[in-house]
């Protein structure tokens, strides 16, 4: 394991001032080491109890469990619970949240990402990432809402909570000018700070720590579950995601092909396209006419929850968009060497 000493994060707030302890874990590799190194400190500062987990889902879209060779390997959200007890969080301050909307009968069902997507009109996009606001953070901002009403009044004063996330510089140039610590909200209700533990944590460290983890981590990174070999796609979490890389998004779309055509059906009936510089019907029509990576294991996508989340994508898809679309911009981008599904 990496020298906790030169891993460790040029800010590190008093954890005691805090009221809620509140780490986000994603399921992906970086937050169980984000866990790993926060709950270190939690307990040195004797704060512990004050640790309630949170993961916000995104149902149908996050990488499921599978069965590969006879063995049973977790999705997203069980690892994200197992991230959690793993380093001392009893599981009743594990807190799954997900976006929900009125059902038929009037009862809350979820309201998936994709299906935000057909109603907006557009994807997210670098200079617009709703998606990380209305899937995760507002989601897990609301579930505090009950704790924070109470110990308002309890206390006299505005709640101190810390958001702790796994975010690291590695990941992108946003990420890497990110603050490690920060005030990200400031009222009369709740003060919310956010730190990132393992902010310089390199991705050659993350893996290095993960080899005596006490936790797996998600199939998806292999190129096949079980493997070990980190030969799968780069990040988990969202399994089409519009940040990701081209081979994340070519090896998304041979483990998900049923979900990367729900996807197409959305891109096709809107108008707008996956990427700004890649849609993703071409990026379908490349894997099966170019080569892809071998996605080494195909999730049926047969469940009941994957049946729900096409039937509400395609009624939304009947009704009219908030905003228009913003085509691709065709850039010039090849797929590939000499390839032509990009034009």
């Amino acid at each position: 394991m990496p020298s906790r000493t030169a891993n460790r994060p040029p800010v590190t707030p008093d954890l005691t001032s805090y009221d809620l302890l509140a780490p986000q874990l994603s399921g992906g590799k970086d937050s169980a080491v984000m866990m790993a190194v926060f709950m270190e400190d939690a307990r040195t500062a004797g704060v512990a109890a004050r640790v309630v987990s949170y993961h916000s889902s995104l149902g149908v879209l996050e990488w499921p469990p599978v069965v590969f060779d006879g063995v049973r390997y977790p999705g997203v959200s069980e690892l994200a619970a197992l991230q959690s007890t793993a380093f001392g969080v009893p599981p009743d301050r594990h807190v799954e949240v997900a976006r929900t909307m009125p059902g038929p009968d009037g009862t809350r069902m979820p309201h998936s990402l994709l299906t935000e997507i057909a109603a907006y009109g557009r994807f997210p996009r670098m200079g617009s990432p709703y998606c990380r606001k209305a899937a995760k953070e507002s989601v897990v901002s609301s579930a505090w809402t009950p704790m924070v009403s109470r110990l308002k009044r309890e206390l006299g004063r505005p709640v101190r909570i810390l958001k702790v996330m796994g975010l690291r510089s590695d990941e992108g140039a946003d990420r890497k000018k990110r603050p490690a610590f920060r005030t990200v909200l400031a009222n009369s209700a709740r003060v919310v700070d956010e730190w990132l533990p393992v902010k310089d944590w390199s991705t050659d460290a993350v893996k290095e720590w993960h080899a005596d983890a006490p936790v797996p981590y998600c199939w998806t990174y292999d190129s096949v579950p079980g493997a070990g070999d980190w030969a799968g796609t780069s990040r988990c979490s969202c399994s089409l995601c519009v940040f990701a890389s081209r081979a994340d998004v070519l090896l998304s779309v041979g483990r998900r092909p049923r979900l990367a055509d729900l996807y197409a059906e959305v891109e096709q009936v809107r108008g707008d396209s996956f990427r700004s510089d890649w849609r993703i019907t071409d990026l379908i029509r490349h894997a099966n006419t170019c080569g892809a990576p071998d996605p080494g294991v195909v999730c049926p996508d047969d469940v009941p929850e994957f049946t729900a989340l096409q039937e509400q994508v395609r009624e939304t898809l009947k009704k009219d968009p908030r905003k228009k679309p913003e085509m691709a911009r065709h850039s010039g981008r090849a797929l590939c060497h000499g390839c032509t599904d990009h034009n």
